[in-house]
């Protein structure tokens, strides 16, 4: 989770002080909604499948106000006090929509306005947000390189493979909860994972800055092994990466990118709309295909070689876990600090 520092929110709200303030746009007419998203093929996505289809026919003007979600949280915050802010649709990391709730940035979901949220997986469900796609973290191997395909995250730890193993230097929250949980911690306790960690970093781990840095070096064997989310691996199968994907004994820790109305929204009733759209099986199939991520409700059906890749077992689904968020608030800045100046020291 990126927290926002005070640092972070002067020099983010400094740079847009006048959008800020004021709202960064007029009053907007009736059947319109401003949606604060990711760029690139999520945004894209979002118009072939979602505003075209969905939105158009309803004669709601979707404009979308692209950028990290650093950027949103500090509007949200920045806006907080203003009776009309300058999103009504919100995209979140689950981390980041919990933080925000707890900020009293975002509105009370009203589920009775979302005939598609029946629909919604129950694991996924908070009462501020609603959760567009999903996936949960798995290990990614090359079978060319690690002979005995991995069942826990303990087997990144074998002596077989040693020099091996890469992780992400972005991921370190999973990452050392992900040691934590083969070392007696927990989603609640993620300090055993530390010391788990300075034993993996003896034999030779390597640390790469980003996921598509980790790709790479999967594509070129540099390494065979790395904790990733599932999603990830569909994508880098399709683009010809060699690694099969293992689920862990220790469970399936989930990741959800979600959509939050923001309190001083100035469209409610259009923010509803598009939260239903997201829902619509449809738009829901069509984010499967193009990004591997999991429809977030039950009623899609995902035919062909596809299914499998995408959909999750009711085996594996009963090895749910969701993050503890309360937890993460509360310890990331010294897992980061231990992170940069410990284990990458």
């Amino acid at each position: 989770m990126t927290k926002i520092t005070r640092r972070t929110f002067g020099l983010l709200a400094g740079g847009g002080a006048a959008a800020l303030t004021l709202g960064a746009r007029p009053a907007a007419a009736a059947g319109q909604v401003v949606v604060g998203t990711w760029g690139g093929d999520y945004q894209n996505l979002q118009q072939q499948h979602i505003v075209d289809p969905l939105m158009k026919p309803k004669n709601i003007e979707v404009i979308f106000a692209t950028g990290n979600d650093t950027e949103r949280k500090v509007k949200l915050m920045a806006e907080k006090r203003l009776p009309r802010g300058s999103m009504d649709i919100v995209c979140l990391t689950q981390s980041g929509a919990y933080e925000m709730h707890k900020n009293g940035t975002l509105e009370e979901i009203d589920f009775a306005k979302i005939p598609n949220a029946k629909h919604i997986v129950p694991q996924l469900k908070t009462t501020y947000s609603v959760p567009h796609i999903y996936t949960g973290r798995v290990i990614l191997y090359n079978p060319k390189m690690i002979k005995t395909a991995p069942t826990s995250y303990a087997d990144l730890w074998k002596e077989e493979n040693k020099g091996k193993v890469g992780v992400i230097d972005i991921q370190y929250q999973t990452t050392i909860e992900s040691a934590a949980m083969i070392s007696g911690g927990s989603l609640h306790d993620y300090e055993p994972g530390k010391a788990k960690l300075l034993e993996l970093k003896k034999m030779g781990v390597k640390i790469y800055p980003t996921n598509e840095a980790m790709a790479q070096a999967l594509k070129t064997e540099e390494v065979g092994m790395c904790i990733m989310w599932r999603a990830r691996g569909v994508m880098w199968q399709n683009a010809g990466v060699p690694v099969e994907i293992a689920y862990p004994k220790e469970g399936l820790v989930l990741y959800v990118s979600e959509m939050s109305i923001a309190k001083n929204a100035r469209n409610k009733e259009s923010a509803y709309a598009y939260l239903n759209a997201i829902l619509d099986p449809a738009p829901q199939l069509n984010f499967a295909k193009h990004m591997g991520y999991t429809p977030t409700v039950d009623n899609v059906t995902v035919e062909g070689d596809l299914g499998p890749r995408i959909m999750f077992t009711p085996e594996v689904q009963k090895t749910f876990m969701v993050q503890d968020q309360e937890y993460l608030a509360k310890n990331d800045p010294q897992l980061q600090e231990w992170w940069n100046k410990v284990f990458k020291g």
